[in-house]
């Protein structure tokens, strides 16, 4: 007599089995598993992020081994249904080169930022394919344009991930910007207005009424210079906004960042920085540290 549960329970398990061929996908790190074998962590479009085991990856003949590249664009197949799956297929889709240099380097921070943002099994087809887009930007050896395109990805991400709060206003109040004034972004708090005193460190309490304590201009443009140097106009994040919701965002906020003057760009990294390391629960990125300590060789 035929044992039906039984029976039923081997076509369960083997029709639960997931296969997925020909994703668009991009490698984020990979480390050894066993003698011949790698570990994955990659970023597909259709999945989100996932961690694949590339059985024999590691042996002179095997068919992986020239593939499985950070920043290179891979269509792979894999199958299972647990949370480490395996892969059954790697192909190399070309389109560019790899990056060289800082664009190296710039390429692998890229890498760690999506590591430390996004949860497995978690989509973002959109972003992948800016991410997609930068990468290849990265290959063509604009070094000069680093800086403007690491804080465009930056604050695509952030968008596309829900961290970025509204640029048109005031988070606490919703208050509308106001052309000139200057609102920084800030962990916890959102987009809020900078005011001298915080600059001076003094509480609105216990700042002196007296007039010899007043600031003379020189310490007003002291001031001031500082405040553009943590801080934008409202003018400024409207416009980011504006960019960053254009058909063509990537484009659109990359030419933003390239135009800005190099106070506001330096103020708007420190604050990406910020709300970056807020999200990442971390002080400082293990890419981001090695390029400073190569910048100051």
């Amino acid at each position: 007599m035929m044992r039906l549960g039984y029976a039923a329970l081997a076509t369960s398990k083997k029709s639960s089995l997931t296969r997925t061929t020909e994703e668009p996908s991009f490698v984020l790190h990979r480390y050894p598993w066993s003698e011949s074998s790698l570990v994955l962590d990659v970023f597909t479009r259709h999945h989100g992020r996932l961690v694949l085991v590339a059985k024999g990856a590691k042996r002179p003949h095997s068919n992986f081994r020239p593939v499985l590249m950070p920043l290179q664009p891979l269509s792979l197949g894999f199958s299972g249904d647990q949370e480490v799956r395996n892969l059954s297929a790697a192909d190399w889709v070309g389109g560019h080169v790899m990056p060289q240099g800082e664009s190296l380097l710039s390429g692998f921070y890229l890498n760690e930022l999506l590591l430390k943002m996004l949860a497995r099994e978690d989509p973002h087809p959109e972003l992948f394919d800016v991410y997609k887009d930068v990468v290849q930007i990265l290959s063509g050896g604009f070094e000069q344009t680093l800086g403007p395109l690491l804080r465009t990805f930056e604050l695509l991400m952030l968008s596309h991930l829900g961290h970025l709060p509204n640029l048109t206003a005031q988070t606490s109040t919703l208050e509308p910007l106001k052309d000139m004034e200057l609102y920084a972004l800030i962990p916890e708090v959102g987009l809020s207005r900078v005011m001298f005193k915080d600059l001076m460190g003094r509480s609105e309490a216990g700042a002196s009424t007296d007039s010899r304590d007043a600031p003379s201009s020189s310490d007003s443009a002291t001031m001031m210079h500082r405040a553009k140097t943590m801080a934008l106009t409202g003018v400024q994040w409207r416009a980011l906004s504006q960019a960053l919701h254009a058909p063509n965002a990537l484009t659109s906020t990359l030419r933003l960042c390239a135009e800005m003057e190099p106070q506001s760009r330096q103020a708007l990294q420190s604050q990406l920085r910020q709300i970056i390391h807020f999200h990442c629960g971390m002080a400082t990125l293990k890419t981001r540290q090695f390029m400073i300590d190569i910048q100051a060789l």
